[in-house]
């Protein structure tokens, strides 16, 4: 039988919905995965009670573009990513992502999610195109294990490349994969784990790496299978590879993605910094997403999307982390703080930008339609009780309440939130993961790291392929 919930007596309530409305001094009642009601003087007999005074509670984050595999090279100074290309980082990264194995890919995902979760992340896609030697095709096997472990709702992307090295690529040899090696996986993960009903925890992602390398097989006949099995569909694009793909095929990254009909409603790119203003009505027409990923921009020094325009011209945007090897940080409540400020930074060049609430709705609401879910991504009746609350009633927040739509960005809470709960499930508390021996899972990932990342034999041996 599900559980009923009721928290009561938030300070206030941030629905995100279409009205923007925020409730004061109000309740929430959820019943198992969704939310019955908000309001002011709940009641429901035999629910188990949340003491919402001095809470802030928001819809929760949703992130639309990760690379969990890359936890493990976080801080590691060796690959210098704010002082590289991005084609030039992909060529050193891959050296070392070739080590990895099925432990690195498990635990890595434990670890970001562990810190999407502590701060708000109640939805995450992760682009997992880590497939070597080592892990064989355990990865997204893995990475739903540690999703059902702490709790979050995953969709996870099956990403590959295909295109060797000698053929113009990054890709060393032991990380490719045929097309057709990719859509056979793709078909068994999608039977195994992909649920499209209300409330869904899982789902799977069609997401070819990135069309530089890629054959273009890969991407024409993703397409082909995405729409026959129903799943959506992503890729990087815009980050660099432009310049290579007018080369290799005369045109540009999006009229090449165009052409094969890997564009629409189901698509959503990553990062698209190289997209140009009469691109815009392209992506509008056509309701294709981009996540934006705003900590890899500025390591980076690459433009800073105009997200004011783009949404005027009707461009849905999102907000993803990226990976931690060009972020270092798995906390979208950081990202949602810098994809502000990186906006206000034009402010007066642009003729305005994007409020700090703007920016909180492109990490849910946003976010939950470039997913698919219409049951995610605000508070209301019938949505899915994701949400986190965050404790007003400290010192470093006297005299910032007036405004609890703008608050998180504009003032910048980017630490752990005071909880976070995910289909109606506490997951996280007051510091605490529920349900798990997180000193544990902590000594077992940095054996794991140790053994394999840390070992500085295979770490010079991949450098040196």
């Amino acid at each position: 039988m599900d559980e009923k919930l009721l928290i009561k007596n938030a300070r206030a309530i941030v629905t995100c919905d279409a009205e923007d409305h925020v409730y004061w001094d109000s309740d929430i009642l959820i019943d198992g995965p969704r939310i019955v009601a908000i309001g002011k003087g709940l009641q429901a007999e035999g629910a188990r009670t949340i003491d919402g005074k001095g809470k802030f509670i928001y819809p929760g984050l949703i992130n639309t573009h990760h690379h969990f595999f890359q936890t493990f090279v976080r801080n590691l100074t060796t690959i210098d990513y704010p002082n590289m290309m991005v084609m030039d980082w992909i060529d050193k990264i891959y050296r070392i992502f070739q080590i990895i194995d099925s432990d690195v890919i498990y635990y890595s995902t434990l670890t970001a999610f562990a810190d999407l979760i502590k701060h708000g992340c109640t939805c995450a896609f992760d682009h997992q195109y880590c497939y070597t030697n080592k892990t064989g095709k355990s990865p997204v096997d893995r990475q739903m294990e540690a999703a059902e472990l702490l709790g979050i709702r995953y969709h996870a992307g099956r990403g590959t490349n295909t295109l060797p090295r000698s053929e113009g690529s990054s890709i060393p040899d032991n990380m490719l994969e045929t097309t057709d090696e990719f859509l056979k996986d793709c078909e068994r993960l999608i039977g195994l784990y992909h649920d499209p009903n209300p409330y869904s925890m899982r789902q799977i992602v069609m997401a070819p790496c990135q069309p530089i390398n890629c054959y273009e097989e890969t991407f024409r006949e993703t397409v082909v299978m995405a729409r026959e099995k129903g799943v959506r569909m992503h890729t990087h694009l815009g980050e660099g590879e432009n310049e290579g793909i007018i080369a290799r095929y005369g045109k540009q990254t999006l009229d090449w993605c165009r052409d094969l009909g890997f564009i629409g409603e189901d698509v959503w790119y990553a990062h698209n910094w190289e997209v140009l203003p009469e691109e815009y009505r392209i992506l509008a027409e056509t309701k294709t997403g981009v996540s934006h990923c705003p900590s890899p921009a500025i390591l980076g020094g690459f433009p800073i999307l105009d997200i004011k325009a783009m949404q005027e011209a009707g461009v849905l945007i999102s907000l993803g982390c990226d990976g931690s090897a060009t972020n270092d940080s798995s906390n979208l409540l950081d990202a949602l703080r810098i994809a502000f400020l990186m906006q206000t930074w034009h402010t007066k060049a642009r003729g305005g930008c994007a409020s700090a609430y703007d920016m909180l709705k492109v990490a849910t609401i946003n976010g939950a339609k470039t997913l698919g879910r219409p049951d995610l991504g605000s508070l209301e009746p019938d949505k899915a009780a994701d949400l986190f609350m965050i404790d007003t009633e400290t010192l470093e927040l006297a005299g910032a309440l007036h405004d609890p739509k703008h608050l998180l960005a504009r003032v910048g809470l980017t630490g752990p939130v005071w909880l976070t709960m995910i289909n109606g499930k506490v997951v996280y508390r007051d510091g605490s993961l529920q349900g798990v021996d997180e000193q544990k899972l902590f000594a077992e990932g940095e054996a794991v790291c140790t053994r394999v990342i840390r070992d500085p034999s295979e770490a010079y041996k991949a450098l040196k392929i």
